[in-house]
């Protein structure tokens, strides 16, 4: 193989295994083993474990921000439904490696993988604007997306801890949150409340800020 070929299945073969265990807990020695080459070639592509690690967290990071991409097409409730969904397929498939990534550790603390983290952050920030069509976002709206783009890790890593509620209702529930979240915020705050009369207007009855509204109508009756 060429270098850059070869280093590209490094960085594939360690992330399907951090696909099963968590970083720290591969060793250079199975990546070495999975890839069928020696240690001391792995170290002749990456100059040291670090930045084998960093290389193939930087692939899954450009991958999970991929997720947020999503046409601007259609109602902003099934938009972010789509996005959810294919959010938690990302989690699914890299559970192990994701919950080390948010949560930190010796292998995955470093500077250049904390940017990492808040490159994907922020993309997803760029990304929830994209559909909102706004570009110079007021204070509210930003912690509003902020705080839902949190909300949806830690939901993701309380799910990966025993995936004891149905990964479909988690991904709806989200979407539902976002709304709530922008709702709270309108009740404050006439600009938001512009925004989101804007957004519930283009929502169908079948969609999925629709059905939050039927919930809690039936709640409160």
């Amino acid at each position: 193989m060429g270098v850059d070929e070869r280093r590209q299945q490094l960085i594939g073969v360690a992330l399907e295994l951090f696909s099963q265990r968590s970083p720290d807990e591969v060793s250079i020695d199975e990546i070495a083993s999975a890839a069928g080459i020696s240690r001391p070639l792995v170290y002749h592509y990456f100059p040291g474990k670090l930045s084998l690690y960093e290389a193939a967290l930087k692939r899954a990071a450009e991958d999970l921000a991929g997720r947020f991409v999503e046409p601007p097409e259609g109602p902003l409730g099934a938009r972010l439904l789509r996005v959810m969904r294919r959010f938690f397929d990302f989690v699914d498939e890299h559970g192990p490696g994701f919950s080390a990534l948010m949560r930190g550790g010796p292998a995955v603390g470093s500077t250049a993988t904390n940017a990492l983290i808040d490159s994907v952050r922020q993309a997803a920030y760029v990304q929830i604007l994209s559909h909102l069509g706004v570009t110079d976002p007021p204070a509210r709206l930003e912690l509003v997306v902020r705080s839902w783009i949190s909300l949806a890790e830690s939901t993701a890593l309380i799910w990966l801890d025993g995936r004891r509620i149905p990964r479909r209702e988690l991904e709806v529930q989200l979407v539902h949150d976002f709304a709530a979240l922008a709702a709270v915020s309108a009740a404050h705050d006439a600009e938001m409340g512009a925004l989101l009369r804007g957004v519930l207007a283009d929502e169908p009855t079948e969609g999925p800020f629709s059905d939050l509204v039927g919930r809690l109508v039936a709640l409160a009756s």
